[in-house]
């Protein structure tokens, strides 16, 4: 056991591993998928075709992602959940069975992939009706994921704008480097297991409020606040008090959340403007002027999760369904993650340090 080897917390600073598929650069505030702008990719691309990119590497933007019914098996195990069970545990616990039924082998596979970013959002829809007392429906033939999910959970189509925004959100959440839930996913499948197992280990890291809740707090937060007017008061007590103000900061980021711009403008150009986004818009511009007198030098910018909860509200979700829509997002990001590191082959296996007792005997 070497006294010399440094122990960062968290893991923070180390280099977990080599990737061709996203590039995070926090200092500029940019974000890549396979080198394009998020940006671009959010004006010019559908779901579908993001997760074709992450998962390939080549940019198709006219590709289809047909959405999928829900397995049998998947909606009978979703009909066991208690109407008070986390949606996130119902997104699990779906692909779970799923992995259960397939012949699963080894390494994972695009079209396995494909599979599970088609049927995903169906079966999170599927819960969320039957908690409520109603009978799930199957997804319209020719909508994209984005359409044919909020046509599930609401039973009719939206409008293409509202379809859009959410098919946007999807998008910028896609992926993002080696967070938590990326990590877990990829040492998962580093012991040669399927990509069920790996997705479902990358939901339960998201499912903890440090990585995947955020969204769900910010519509509280703007709750709190009330009125533009009382913004100002709210942010100073809150920092005062040395409270989280959620969507605001980033691990990563010391510039404005490249993803938070793309979605501000899909915010922005929804159909209807509710009071609630005028109330986002004009209580941001208060948080960041007093963020920078009362934390100078702080870089606490704007994130992802402060325009991703303008959208989610804005396209009729709970917002106990914000993590799992997330979750939904992400699924790309995490199999193409999975499938890089079935490339690489090699077990993680990371040492610890020893900090307990010395050797010693039990008494005679």
């Amino acid at each position: 056991m070497s006294e010399e080897r440094t122990f960062s917390p968290g893991l923070a600073g180390i280099i977990g591993a080599e990737t061709a598929i996203g590039f995070v650069d926090g200092a500029n505030g940019k974000l890549l998928y396979r080198g394009y702008p998020i940006e671009e990719v959010v004006s010019k691309g559908t779901y579908a075709s993001v997760l074709d990119l992450l998962l390939t590497g080549e940019w198709h933007p006219n590709v289809v992602l047909e959405p999928a019914k829900v397995p049998p098996a998947v909606l009978a195990a979703l009909r066991l959940l208690p109407a008070h069970a986390h949606p996130m545990d119902a997104l699990r616990t779906a692909i779970s069975v799923w992995g259960a039924g397939e012949r699963l082998g080894w390494p994972p596979t695009a079209d396995e992939a494909r599979k599970i970013a088609a049927f995903a959002p169906s079966a999170l829809a599927a819960f969320a009706r039957l908690r409520q007392g109603r009978e799930p429906i199957d997804p319209e033939p020719g909508l994209g994921i984005a359409a044919a999910f909020l046509q599930q959970l609401h039973g009719t189509a939206p409008d293409p704008a509202t379809a859009r925004a959410l098919d946007a959100y999807l998008m910028a959440g896609a992926e993002h480097g080696l967070n938590a839930s990326t990590f877990a996913a990829r040492a998962i499948i580093a012991t040669r297991s399927d990509i069920a197992s790996a997705i479902c280990g990358a939901i339960g890291g998201l499912k903890g409020p440090l990585h995947g809740g955020a969204p769900a707090e910010v519509i509280g937060q703007l709750g709190e606040i009330g009125s533009i007017d009382r913004a100002e008061d709210w942010a100073r007590g809150k920092l005062a008090r040395r409270e989280l103000i959620m969507g605001f900061g980033h691990r990563v980021y010391r510039a404005y959340d490249p993803r938070a711009a793309a979605l501000r403008k899909v915010a922005e150009a929804m159909p209807t403007r509710p009071d609630w986004l005028d109330l986002a818009i004009g209580a941001e511009e208060v948080i960041l002027r007093v963020f920078e007198e009362m934390k100078p030098g702080r870089a606490m910018k704007t994130n992802v999760e402060f325009y991703a909860a303008a959208v989610l509200q804005g396209v009729g979700l709970a917002p106990d369904l914000f993590p799992a829509t997330f979750a939904i997002a992400r699924i790309a990001g995490w199999s193409a993650h999975v499938i890089e590191q079935a490339g690489v082959d090699k077990i993680i296996r990371p040492d610890a340090r020893y900090i307990g007792h010395p050797e010693r005997h039990l008494p005679s």
